[in-house]
């Protein structure tokens, strides 16, 4: 048993070895030709060295024709209130709905949870004609709103599914000991539910960063549009600096991951259940 075990464990091990490699492959190539020129790209091979150093060039060329940071800095406002008022809106609503007394509870519940069973195209021309009409389009205050609405139902799903898990003699306990509700979930829940809630944290803040369609839906001026919508923009004919904007724009997510390591694979085992 031990032997199967063990054998079983390096066919896994090798398996994932190959992935990453796979995985890691067209980053790699990336960060190979973000040193070449153009001259030189178009003219030498893809995995060749690069002769000289035009990483400062690229740098520059990304700065001020993709307006690449400009891009950074809007999505990392859109990406952080979104996932962050997404995160405390949806605990509060999970807690109510999971340990709560209020009525319709199921009903409250699939009412939220629809907002993640629809495809999100379905959502473009709505909001578009509302956030027309209601001045929103192509404001700061437009990305923010939609980033957290459409991230609360997924948030409410994993934390209702958490709290759910925790017996109610430890809440009404509390409540014999004169705590309030909202003294239980501050002081009680969301300490238990840090890991749950830094996976879905990480999780949202990413597909906020990542989101392209929305961006360039409800956005036109480049000072609005997020990073990603910035990107499909740029000209795709100086490969070297578009290869260096995609590296550039992906850091933010690596270093937000980084920082969340230590709860992430705790918190991951909470979204299936």
């Amino acid at each position: 048993m031990g032997k199967t075990s063990k054998k079983t464990k390096i066919i896994i091990n090798c398996i994932l070895s190959i992935l990453a490699v796979i995985w890691i492959t067209p980053v790699f190539f990336a960060v190979l030709n973000m040193f070449k020129g153009q001259v030189e790209y178009n003219k030498g091979s893809f995995w060749t060295l690069p002769a000289g150093n035009a990483f400062a060039d690229n740098l520059v060329y990304i700065r001020d024709n993709a307006k690449i940071f400009q891009g950074m800095l809007s999505s990392l406002l859109y990406a952080a209130c979104g996932a962050v008022f997404a995160v405390i809106l949806g605990t509060l609503a999970a807690y109510a709905i999971a340990h709560l007394k209020i009525k319709h509870r199921m009903f409250w519940f699939m009412v939220i949870y629809s907002g993640t069973i629809f495809p999100f195209q379905i959502y473009l021309i709505p909001i578009f004609r509302g956030y027309a009409k209601l001045g929103l389009y192509d404001t700061r205050q437009g990305m923010i709103l939609f980033y957290t609405a459409i991230c609360i139902p997924f948030v409410m799903f994993v934390l209702r599914n958490f709290f759910k898990g925790i017996s109610r003699e430890l809440s009404e306990s509390a409540k014999l000991d004169g705590a309030s509700d909202f003294q239980i979930l501050i002081k009680i829940f969301a300490p238990m539910a840090k890991a749950p809630i830094s996976v879905v944290l990480l999780s949202q803040f990413t597909f906020c960063w990542n989101d392209l369609m929305f961006g360039l839906t409800f956005t036109k001026s480049r000072e609005i549009k997020p990073v990603m919508a910035s990107l499909s923009l740029m000209n795709t004919g100086h490969a070297p600096a578009m290869l260096m904007a995609c590296l550039v724009a992906s850091l933010p997510t690596i270093f937000f991951f980084i920082f969340l390591n230590k709860n992430f694979e705790a918190g991951f085992a909470y979204t299936g259940k």
